[in-house]
């Protein structure tokens, strides 16, 4: 088993437990875990349309990547909606689980930050740089500093790289590996932090005006609605994805993060 997934299993703060007893198996409520910003609020945008054909969304917003995968893999929760293709694969190898992505909806451009350097040129030698301590994300900031020109990978296409996977390192680095949800809390103490755009988000971040870097609409790394295998069929989640990868929704994604995030459909 991943170390650092068996320590993320300790979330930092579930923000709305589930009830207990399961999802609700009325055949009209869809329960979906999510993270708060953008997930949860892409999914409130899309309850009126579901609620007219007869589903009625119940979002359950968590702070952390394992517990939303967790919940839906014991039943607890029908789907979810937080997470990148590589991130669900590492997931599922590390768990045994065996989660399935439905449907892309959207790419949240992971960048770089800092509040104490201007540019990418002014990070001086033996600059901290923070990465998160997952996998699939730590290989993600190590792809997007090796785009940068900062370090050099092993394998330069890897998404999984790790930190002994880099051969050079020019200005010599300081790496941090920290739990993804709180490096917007520590990034006074660090001369730059890669973070994930919805915890950009919840941190008053913009990234398109506040990241030295940050991936392009070319990223691979999509965020998907997931469940269990030979569930997508069900007629709520068809609803759903539906609703989620229609015109109104890139239109409220276009126009609500201003391209902070990017419709994937």
């Amino acid at each position: 088993m991943n170390r650092r997934l068996l320590l993320a299993a300790f979330p930092l703060f579930l923000i709305a437990a589930c009830s207990g007893g399961g999802a609700p198996k009325d055949g009209k409520t869809l329960t979906v875990a999510a993270t708060a910003v953008p997930h949860a609020e892409i999914l409130e945008s899309v309850k009126p349309a579901l609620a007219k054909q007869g589903v009625d969304l119940q979002i359950r917003v968590f702070n952390d990547y394992v517990q939303p995968n967790l919940q839906v893999d014991q039943r607890q929760i029908d789907v979810n909606y937080f997470q990148t293709g590589p991130y669900l694969d590492e997931f599922n190898a590390a768990r045994g689980t065996k989660l399935v992505a439905y449907a892309g909806i959207h790419v949240e451009p992971l960048g770089g930050y800092s509040h104490k350097w201007k540019s990418l040129a002014a990070l001086p030698a033996g600059a901290t740089v923070a990465i998160p301590n997952e996998a699939s994300n730590e290989g993600r900031a190590l792809l997007l500093l090796q785009r940068a020109g900062l370090i050099q990978l092993k394998n330069p296409t890897n998404p999984l790289s790790t930190l002994r996977d880099i051969v050079a390192n020019p200005k010599k680095l300081q790496f941090k590996e920290l739990e993804a949800a709180t490096l917007p809390r520590v990034l006074d103490q660090l001369d730059l932090a890669l973070i994930n755009t919805n915890y950009a988000l919840d941190a008053k971040l913009n990234p398109v005006r506040d990241a030295l870097l940050i991936e392009d609409a070319k990223s691979p790394y999509v965020n998907f609605v997931v469940g269990r295998a030979g569930e997508d069929k069900d007629p709520r989640v068809v609803k759903l994805i539906a609703a989620l990868r229609s015109p109104a929704t890139r239109t409220f994604i276009e126009t609500h993060y201003k391209g902070a995030v990017l419709p994937a459909f």
